[in-house]
């Protein structure tokens, strides 16, 4: 090769790098800006402006400002299932399979406590997205560590064998409709401890051995 030829690897790296940085300038600056108004309330020169870079950069990494806002609830929603992945593990070699159920359930009703995580994920996620969209992404993230302690639980004989599947839908589903209940609760306090005692509730009824 010519030396005086510039190596396509290395640019091709540079420019890859460069699209990324800017990506992830944008997804930083909007998750900013949706969490402090809300997404109804931030428009797009205005991200682009927060982020330091131009409209022509945000209509190339993403569709629209819909699309920026699926990045960022996808963004958030990964962070969440990583950190509670890292603490029910943590709980199942400490505790063992049911100390994880347990500290994964109220990890996630605390994290509905965060004004972040309630704006983007609770209130507006389900808005923007639409209902179903939301709720997939969620399981995307959860329902694998979900079915992960609740078979690890059964296998260690803490609760009955159930269908797996079904079993992790209904524990999603309660600690979703109570994170929702929180990011609306004029007073956070008192829903939390409420929250937390439904949950302890439920996953109590699930440690009453049959025959």
């Amino acid at each position: 090769m010519n030396v005086s030829e510039e190596d396509p690897q290395p640019t091709r790296r540079r420019q890859a790098d460069r699209s990324a940085a800017t990506r992830a300038q944008l997804i930083a600056a909007a998750r900013g800006l949706f969490a402090e108004r809300g997404y109804a309330a931030v428009g797009t020169e205005e991200i682009v402006r927060a982020a330091g870079v131009t409209r022509g950069a945000l209509y190339h990494h993403f569709a629209g400002k819909e699309a920026l806002f699926a990045a960022v609830y996808e963004q958030i929603e990964t962070e969440l299932t990583e950190g509670m992945a890292a603490e029910a593990f943590a709980a199942l070699q400490n505790g063992g399979p049911w100390a994880a159920i347990e500290v994964g359930s109220n990890l996630f009703l605390d994290a509905s406590t965060d004004p972040e995580v309630q704006r983007i994920v609770l209130l507006d996620a389900p808005a923007v997205l639409g209902w179903e969209a939301w709720r997939e992404v969620a399981e995307q993230h959860g329902l694998g560590l979900t079915e992960t302690v609740l078979q690890a639980a059964m296998d260690a004989g803490e609760i009955d064998p159930l269908p797996l599947r079904p079993l992790a839908l209904v524990l999603m589903a309660t600690i979703d409709e109570l994170a929702l209940y929180l990011a609306r609760a004029p007073d956070p306090v008192e829903a939390r401890a409420q929250a937390g005692e439904i949950v302890r509730r439920v996953l109590g009824g699930l440690r009453e051995r049959k025959g």
